[in-house]
């Protein structure tokens, strides 16, 4: 599958060596996400066929929070159940590569 990593900063916050993709959002398994940044938003939205997802704001380095920067599904419903559990992160804040 190769490698993808999601930085912010330059600091890595995710790396994995597998991965889910959904509508072209790569969902690292939860095990590869530093924990230490991610803090759990009251943020929820709603989607039609993966469920409810639940968010986190990203905290690194203590310098600056980037406000429901991730997201992940805790329930998804059976057609999205390949991504329970795992994280995505907003392109336009956080770095996504893979490869």
């Amino acid at each position: 599958m190769g490698h993808a990593t999601a930085t912010i900063d330059g600091k890595v916050i995710a790396d994995a060596e597998t991965w889910e993709t959904v509508e072209g959002n790569i969902y690292f398994p939860p095990t590869s996400v530093g924990q230490s940044v991610l803090t759990k938003s009251s943020t929820t939205t709603g989607c039609p066929w993966k469920g409810k997802a639940s968010y986190y704001s990203l905290n690194v380095n203590g310098c600056h929070e980037l406000k429901d920067a991730a997201w992940y599904y805790p329930e998804p419903k059976a057609k999205a159940s390949n991504i329970k559990d795992h994280v995505a992160f907003s392109g336009g804040k956080v770095v996504i590569k893979s490869g």
